[in-house]
């Protein structure tokens, strides 16, 4: 694992000018450290750290914690951080107090989750479960819990952007389901547990991103469609490409992760996304454009005229007019600087 592109860690710094003092002298601790939000957050921490020598010290729960300095040694090793050792379920708490916890753990969208959410429904709940005794424990402020837009469950017919106030039609018999039915079920313990002991527990429902980091071979469209074209292979729909979807990019994730954290209301969930839909069709368009204008697209299934068209798009209305947060980075220069970076780094 290689450093992000300084210029984006500089654009994450420069954008959120008002979070940093009050990160100044904290202790944090921090799940998921190595996953595609932990990177992006830990990195950002630790540049911020440096540049405005605010006195940071970051405790980072790893399951394998030499595996972690093989992955990541600029993280690992960094004055600032260090690494604890434990599963999520039970680990053995940390000394002293904690300011910060933020519980970016069990990502609840990838391949594994759809072979498994047998394995991955208890990982998530009985992980926040101990997180939550920890923060309890340690005397904390302030918690963030990454959530997930599953939450919201099917996405009726004809609903474009998807508030936070969005009733929920997950049916409790669909599979698929149900490593959301896990999110919600740790979106309801951290707000039972901040009110138990008196901490703000803020809640990030994220949607779909797209940057360094990202997997290009997991259950994300858009990094599987960059993969194709950097490989030169043709880019393939498993569907009829009509779906909408979202993108923001990373460094504009970690700005709103971060403030999140900081200036966000306890107990009121924010979306985290961006608003600007596109197709998955128009998506692989504009990924060849960007990468390799000589891609094939490759269409699986034929469009059923007059049939909905499923969206999962998220209205940020909230976060935008209580948070002051904006979308910065268009898609066409997050796809740019994504494939970029992984050709870059990565021999893609």
């Amino acid at each position: 694992m290689t450093t992000l592109a300084s210029h984006d860690l500089e654009h994450v710094i420069a954008n959120t000018p008002d979070i940093w003092g009050h990160l100044r002298s904290r202790r944090l601790f921090v799940t998921g450290g190595t996953g595609f939000f932990g990177v992006w957050l830990m990195e950002s921490l630790l540049r911020a750290n440096d540049e405005l020598a605010l006195g940071l010290s970051v405790v980072v729960l790893s399951r394998h914690p030499a595996a972690f300095k093989r992955k990541a040694p600029h993280i690992a090793l960094h004055p600032a951080v260090t690494l604890h050792g434990g599963d999520i379920r039970s680990f053995e708490f940390p000394k002293g107090a904690f300011s910060h916890v933020i519980h970016f753990a069990a990502n609840s969208r990838t391949k594994h989750v759809a072979r498994n959410p047998q394995v991955m429904i208890p990982t998530i709940v009985d992980g926040t479960a101990r997180v939550l005794e920890f923060a309890a424990n340690a005397g904390v402020e302030k918690y963030l819990l990454a959530s997930s837009g599953g939450v919201y469950g099917r996405i009726p017919s004809g609903v474009r952007f998807v508030t936070e106030t969005l009733g929920s039609e997950v049916d409790p018999m669909d599979t698929l389901s149900d490593p959301s039915g896990g999110k919600r079920a740790a979106e309801l313990m951290s707000m039972i547990a901040a009110n138990q002991h008196g901490f703000d527990a803020t809640i990030a429902r994220c949607f779909a991103f797209v940057g360094p980091h990202l997997p290009l071979d997991g259950a994300f469209a858009i990094g599987n469609f960059i993969r194709e074209t950097l490989n030169g292979d043709p880019i393939h729909i498993t569907g009829d490409g009509s779906p909408r979807r979202s993108y923001m990019y990373a460094a504009d994730l970690a700005i709103w992760l971060l403030t999140i954290l900081v200036k966000g209301q306890s107990a009121r969930p924010y979306n985290v996304g961006s608003e600007h839909d596109v197709s998955i069709y128009d998506t692989a368009v504009e990924v060849r454009r960007i990468v390799n204008p000589a891609s094939d697209i490759i269409v699986d299934k034929q469009r059923v005229e007059g049939a909905p068209i499923q969206s999962y798009v998220p209205s940020t209305e909230r976060a935008r007019t209580e948070l002051g947060l904006r979308e910065l980075v268009p898609l066409a220069g997050a796809i740019e600087r994504t494939a970029a970076w992984h050709q870059a780094n990565c021999g893609v």
